[in-house]
């Protein structure tokens, strides 16, 4: 009989507003914001600090615990309101509707995280830059890739559209700017300028000036050459697109982060590593020229003071061009002012919302390390904070948890604080500052909590009263473990000092209230010979174990504190252990990515398990049983069987290592807390699941991830470095094109099967009617076929093709003529017969019976998009014909919502100065009155 598992399953994330990876950004109307927090796009508004949306894919297999890919970068179409791109650290891009938080479409490409994203003036394309090095052009309207750019030897960190000459400007971090031509799609210059690697990139609304920022201590400026004439390709190739301006001195020693320029182009925000805004003002061409004469004025009063006969000043004044080229980045680029907030910036965006001429410059989004955004408004003189989103999560990393015994409390520590949740709803109920906390206890009866430092302090809370009643220097070193005795009279605790400290819990009369307060006294301590990393308390309170720096692990008696057992065989210090409820079993993890299981009646080693991809930093059993979790650095949370040595679940979620678990007393459920800053509580759901099938599930993930990193059509051999300018396919192969291909296929050879049927119907000459096959929906052979391609996902298209056999290709091919004829989506039928002939080229002019497909094809193509094509053609110009009806009919303009505002309040305003001045009456009556007389 196979024994069915119980399925643990993520429930909750608490806490998180913005994470590290991703940056923030305004919507288009500039009253959201949006950042990235995870796996979640988080839709904020900004006045009322309210979280509208939190956008999360869904997972790519069947079970809710695999790993959702973490948001990388996030960019919003300019010409919709509603639409945003959001790249992931599995390489692909999601376009979500913020308005009503559906995914408009998914574009898989990248076989790395995205670092970014970039749409041109229109949103008709959108650009995409990856850790793979690849830059891909996506069709944001057909949502299809176009093409894929080739020749970064390192991650791409920006990308920014030349709209003007129909170029794309990438940086990377191999120190070197690249322009792209889109027509020929290869690499027309690269700029080498830059010592080090290239962070981020802008260019000005008007096109003429490009800013990159790196770990230099200059910010580089380009000019932008737009003079385009009547050049041919050739020699637009020859030509430099980007022209070194000038270098602007930063105040700043820290790495650039974030380049950016407003809407309007008059300011230009560059963001460093550390709490540095730096504001610049851009000057426009008559105030730069101001500056040139003045830094003239003054080098010609220089030159007087050193020499007797000056120059005329008539040298100076030849010329306006003269002037211009004279002008400097430090002469158009003004420091307006340096902005330094409270704690470390991750990213920064300009709100596109104009503030009241004269009063407000800017409004900026800040993305804080500290897990929080803030808003500041920038005016002439002042940077004051407007609006601050923040949620009661930790600043920092969460190095510890605890559940209380009957499950109602949680109680998480980090750098400077201890907070107190309700594990159920994942409500914070509260914060206590507090000290760098490593380990903690509850106090049975849930009034006071003990925390264990990284100065060697214990730390003593009254949870009611949501303050530290107390402090003990109780060691000289980090206390790593705290564990309380099984009778619940005190508790162990053990340091870096290389003390193993026993502890008793008593209650001190407070002589200023009258009240009783918690108190704790030292009445045991045991020397030990290296750093103590870790101290349990068998559950019958007979030992106690010790693991030690030197990787061993000692067994104590509880009450003689008399050496028992000596546990060796890890490479690594030990980190972590646990003892089974029935103090049978001891389980240790290790910096040597091992969990052993250990008997303590012998000592002996029951079993190495090779656990984590990474160290283990905790292990607990699940209460009455001998089933064990542990977390590691892999980012993984496992589920293993002690008795049998298997592992039974791996649950997938977290995005950084793991530090700590605290599982319940029932085992229903267990948190985790993260590097990310985030605590997942984990289910257990009544859904069963089998060790077979799992095991099954991890081969599939294993041989999926092995052809992903095999070489394919759209890669290069493994070090191999791509040739300047290449260019390849946009899309990827994934499983949903994989399906896709298999459902055209199927379509294939089920309309195959049935066309033979129907003419074997004829050849017999039968008179009964022929009774079609049910699969085919009662449709021809033809549309059958020209259905499964429809169902296929614009952006999976071309991927879906290419997996398809040469035969199948051929069987798709003589449909064409048919579906043309038809001209129901002639759209469809010319994409597909351009994708196979772009696929299938060479072997379908060696095959002599495909020049007969390829010739009809010829006609009925033209033909069909010249239909098409006077169709359009024909409906705008009955659109212009009603427009031009509606306009005669009238007075407004038939325009967009704004300009038929903006009319209407200019015929308003039309009509009130034409009344008549009731002021002025008296006046023009006396005046009629004295022309009479």
């Amino acid at each position: 009989m196979v024994k069915a598992y119980l399925r643990y399953e993520q429930a909750a994330v608490v806490g998180l507003v913005a994470s590290a990876e991703a940056n923030v950004c305004f919507d288009h109307s500039g009253k959201l914001l949006l950042a990235g927090s995870l796996e979640h796009l988080m839709v904020w508004n900004v006045r009322q600090g309210r979280l509208l949306h939190a956008l999360a894919p869904s997972s790519s297999s069947s079970s809710s615990s695999a790993a959702k890919p973490a948001v990388t970068y996030i960019a919003c179409m300019p010409s919709s309101i509603s639409l945003v791109a959001a790249g992931y650290g599995d390489g692909s891009v999601r376009i979500w509707n913020i308005i009503d938080g559906s995914c408009e479409t998914t574009l898989n490409g990248h076989k790395k995280a995205i670092t970014a994203l970039c749409y041109n003036t229109v949103g008709a394309l959108l650009a995409s830059g990856s850790k793979d090095t690849d830059i891909i052009i996506w069709d944001a309207i057909g949502e299809a890739g176009l093409f894929r750019l080739r020749g970064h030897k390192d991650q791409v960190t920006d990308v920014r559209f030349l709209e003007k000459r129909k170029r794309l400007v990438s940086c990377s971090k191999d120190t070197f700017l690249r322009v792209w031509d889109l027509d020929t799609k290869h690499c027309i210059q690269t700029v080498v300028g830059h010592r080090t690697e290239i962070w981020s990139l802008d260019v000005n609304p008007s096109e003429t000036l490009l800013v990159t920022g790196s770990s230099d201590l200059e910010l580089r400026v380009y000019s932008v050459d737009d003079e385009l004439g009547a050049e041919t390709t050739s020699s637009m190739a020859k030509s430099d697109v980007l022209k070194h301006f000038g270098d602007l001195k930063r105040q700043s020693t820290d790495r650039v982060m974030t380049v950016r320029f407003n809407r309007s182009g008059s300011l230009m925000g560059c963001q460093v590593a550390g709490k540095m805004l730096e504001i610049y003002k851009i000057r426009d061409e008559l105030e730069s020229l101001k500056q040139v004469k003045k830094r003239n004025r003054r080098r010609r009063e220089k030159d007087k003071s050193k020499q007797e006969t000056p120059e005329k000043e008539s040298s100076f004044k030849e010329g306006e061009k003269d002037l211009k080229d004279g002008i400097l980045a430090s002469d158009m680029f003004h420091l307006l002012q340096v902005v330094r907030v409270k704690q470390k910036a991750r990213s920064f965006s300009f709100s596109p919302a104009i503030g009241r001429k004269g009063q407000l410059l800017a409004t900026i989004g800040i993305s804080l390390h500290n897990n929080s955004l803030e808003v500041y408004d920038l005016t002439e003189g002042s940077f004051t904070s407007a609006h601050m989103i923040d949620l009661p999560g930790h600043r920092s990393d969460v190095r510890s948890l605890t559940l209380s015994h009957d499950n109602t409390l949680l109680m998480s520590t980090s750098h400077n604080s201890v907070k107190i949740w309700n594990p159920i709803t994942g409500s914070c109920l509260r914060t206590i500052e507090a000290g760098y906390g490593l380990s903690g206890l509850f106090v049975p009866g849930n009034g006071y909590a003990i925390v264990g430092t990284k100065a060697g302090k214990l730390e003593i809370f009254d949870i009611g009263a949501s303050e530290r009643v107390n402090e003990v220097e109780a060691h000289e070193g980090a206390i790593w473990s705290v564990t309380p005795s099984p009778a619940g009279q005190g508790f162990v605790s053990g340091s870096a000092d290389h003390d193993v400290k026993f502890w008793d819990f008593e209650l001190v009369q407070d002589t200023k209230n009258g009240t009783k307060t918690l108190n704790i006294t030292n009445v045991r301590t045991l020397k030990m010979s290296e750093d103590v990393l870790s101290v349990r308390f068998s559950p019958d309170a007979k030992y106690i174990a010790v693991a030690l720096l030197d990787s061993t692990i000692k067994v104590f008696f509880a009450d003689s504190l008399k050496f028992f057992l000596s546990l060796y065989g890890h490479k690594l210090p030990v980190l972590c252990m646990d003892i089974s409820s029935d103090a049978a079993l001891l389980a240790s993890g290790s910096a040597d990515k091992n969990i052993k299981i250990w008997g303590l009646d012998f000592g002996d080693c029951h079993r190495s398990l090779f656990a984590h991809a990474d160290s283990v930093m905790a292990v607990q059993f699940v209460r009455n049983t001998h089933y064990l979790f542990s977390v590691g650095k892999d980012c993984m949370v496992k589920y293993w069987d002690t008795d049998k040595f298997e592992l039974l679940l791996t649950l997938e979620g977290h995005h950084a290592e793991v530090w700590c678990l605290a599982i319940s007393s029932l085992g229903d459920f267990l948190v985790t807390g993260s590097h990310d800053r985030s605590i997942r509580r984990w289910d257990r759901t009544e859904e069963p699941f089998f060790i077979e099938e799992e095991r099954e599930k991890r081969l599939e993930a294993l041989f999926d991830a092995g052809q992903d990193s095999t070489t394919s059509v759209n890669e290069l051999p493994n070090g191999e470095i791509p040739e300047e300018g290449a260019v390849g396919l946009a899309g990827k192969q994934t499983q949903e094109t994989v399906t896709a291909a298999d459902s055209i296929i199927e379509a294939l050879d089920l309309a195959e099967s049935e066309s033979e049927r129907l003419h074997l119907h004829e050849a017999n000459k039968e008179k009964s009617v022929f009774q079609s096959n049910v699969l085919m929906l009662g449709l021809t052979p033809s549309a059958y076929v020209l259905r499964a391609l429809s169902n296929v996902r614009a952006s999976d298209l071309e991927q879906a093709l290419l997996a398809l056999p040469f035969t199948d290709a051929l069987k798709v091919m003589t449909y064409l003529k048919d579906w043309m004829i038809e001209g129901s989506q002639v759209e469809l039928v010319c994409r597909v017969a351009i994708l196979l002939l772009h696929l299938h080229h060479s072997q379908m002019v060696a095959t002599v019976s495909c020049r007969s497909i390829l010739t009809s094809l010829h006609e009925v193509l033209q033909r069909g998009v010249k239909k098409l094509k006077d169709t359009i053609g024909f409906n705008l110009a009955a659109m212009g014909q009603l427009q031009e009806l509606l306009s005669s009919r009238s007075d407004a303009t038939f325009k967009d919502s704004r300009a038929k505002v903006l009319a209407i309040r200019e015929k308003l305003t039309k009509k009130v100065d034409k009344r008549p001045d009731q002021s002025h009456q008296p006046s023009k009556k006396r005046k009629k009155r004295k022309e009479a007389a």
